[in-house]
């Protein structure tokens, strides 16, 4: 694997374990949501710039990197591109998941309805899957029936939608907010305002209570005297 660096939305950066020889990704935990959205525009570039890389099949058993157990199978639902597959460790190091099903989680590839299928069905009797290259013949399966994985195309127009998508939140994401910042300074002044009258008020009260101490132990030290 090859190890590529992005940046983080909070602060820093994600570093992601890339094996272009079998198409896949390796996330440490909860890494693909902190990605930030130019992070996730230059790594569709990136598997872009690799997609006629020769594709190794993915071995039957596939195991933890960090831990060597055995990988689950998983299913999960994206907001963008609908439902994809992985393998997560159950150890919660991370998941691996194939660079397609990474495309159909950020909303780069489709999935086919049962119509699109149909019609595709009636002209190409057998696709590869996207989630581990296994053939389906789409005449009688509606998904792969080695992983589930559902049937989906590389849309131009699903594409274009989310990188205009990725961007516009870059853009936001990096565009300082005026509004925000005027809000931020007038609240930092208003706390300044306060704590320079709470000071000046706490060193009156420190005074006249150090006063009233002085002058009982100057009345007390006399008494004593006589």
């Amino acid at each position: 694997m090859v190890q590529k660096t992005f940046e983080r939305k909070t602060h820093g950066e994600v570093e992601l374990d890339l094996c272009f020889a079998c198409h896949s990704i390796w996330f440490d935990d909860f890494e693909s949501v902190q990605i930030t959205p130019g992070g996730i525009i230059t790594l569709f570039k990136l598997i872009h710039e690799h997609r006629d890389d020769q594709r190794l099949p993915l071995r039957d058993v596939l195991n933890c990197p960090r831990c060597k157990d055995k990988l689950l199978h998983g299913l999960d639902l994206a907001k963008a591109g609908g439902r994809f597959n992985y393998h997560r460790c159950l150890q919660k190091h991370g998941r691996f998941t194939t660079f397609a099903q990474f495309m159909i989680e950020k909303g780069f590839i489709r999935q086919l309805t049962a119509a699109e299928i149909s019609e595709l069905s009636a002209r190409i009797g057998v696709v590869h899957c996207t989630g581990c290259g296994a053939p389906i013949d789409i005449r009688r399966d509606h998904a792969c029936s080695h992983c589930r994985s559902p049937i989906a195309i590389l849309d131009p127009e699903a594409v274009e939608q989310a990188l205009a998508r990725y961007q516009q939140a870059e853009v936001k994401r990096t565009t300082p907010n005026m509004d925000a910042l005027a809000d931020a300074i007038v609240m930092r002044e208003k706390e300044h305002s306060r704590w320079q009258r709470e000071k000046k008020s706490t060193s009156l009260e420190n005074t006249d209570v150090g006063d009233l101490i002085v002058s009982g132990v100057e009345m007390l030290w006399k008494f004593i005297r006589h």
